[in-house]
């Protein structure tokens, strides 16, 4: 798969990796309301953090996710998960983005993440390991390439099925750092782009409704004089 196939992913590409017990009963609540909104769910973590908390992680198709997308799907979510209520005791809700360090879960997360550090366990055992650390090189199918490279210098690439892995994160790097910025230039110069090009429709809105209503109130001109 290259990378421009995965890059223009849509917002029902399969996860891959998936919660399990109460996570995933609450993932399943959560997802439908998630893309309802034009995000896709990453994934929903419940833990005993202040209490109860639930972290539902969500993007949008291009891996971005601000603070208004996180506001939106709060209050979506939260009515929902009231009249559900999958979960027994009382909880704080928080809505995130994946972060730099985020979580692989779908296929084009991890052809996105190509020459990045990560971190792999596997909840089927490849080779007799569980545990794998190295730097992602691509996909084949539904498998994940990981390039290892071992204490003596020596290295390795193995083939990893995605569907059997039960945690793959990206290890925070100078490199992942410094990729996570650059993009965040470029969203912000859009994101500015975008906001002008809204401010000039609703300048030019305006005129033409001002023009519109000084024509509607110009007078009509007098009759011709009869003489």
């Amino acid at each position: 798969m290259t990378a421009g196939s995965a890059t223009d992913s849509t917002l029902d590409e399969p996860r891959l990796i998936a919660e399990s017990g109460l996570s995933a009963r609450v993932a399943a609540v959560v997802g439908p309301v998630v893309e309802s909104l034009g995000f896709r769910l990453v994934r929903v973590k419940v833990s005993g953090i202040d209490g109860c908390t639930v972290q539902v992680m969500a993007e949008r198709a291009d891996g971005t996710m601000q603070i208004e997308d996180c506001e939106a799907v709060s209050r979506a979510l939260s009515p929902v998960l009231d009249e559900v209520d999958p979960i027994d005791s009382e909880y704080r809700l928080e809505i995130s983005s994946p972060g730099i360090d985020r979580p692989l879960v779908r296929l084009c997360d991890f052809v996105r993440a190509e020459g990045h550090l990560a971190k792999i366990e596997m909840a089927v055992p490849v080779g007799g390991r569980k545990r794998f650390r190295g730097t992602l090189a691509g996909v084949d199918g539904r498998h994940a390439r990981l390039h290892i490279e071992a204490a003596d210098g020596t290295t390795q690439d193995v083939l990893l099925p995605i569907e059997d892995m039960q945690d793959a994160k990206l290890m925070l790097t100078d490199a992942l750092l410094a990729e996570a910025l650059r993009r965040g230039k470029a969203d912000e110069k859009e994101a500015r782009r975008e906001r002008a090009a809204r401010r000039k429709d609703r300048i030019a809105s305006r005129n033409s409704t001002n023009d519109g209503r000084a024509t509607a109130q110009e007078p009509a001109p007098p009759p011709p004089d009869g003489d």
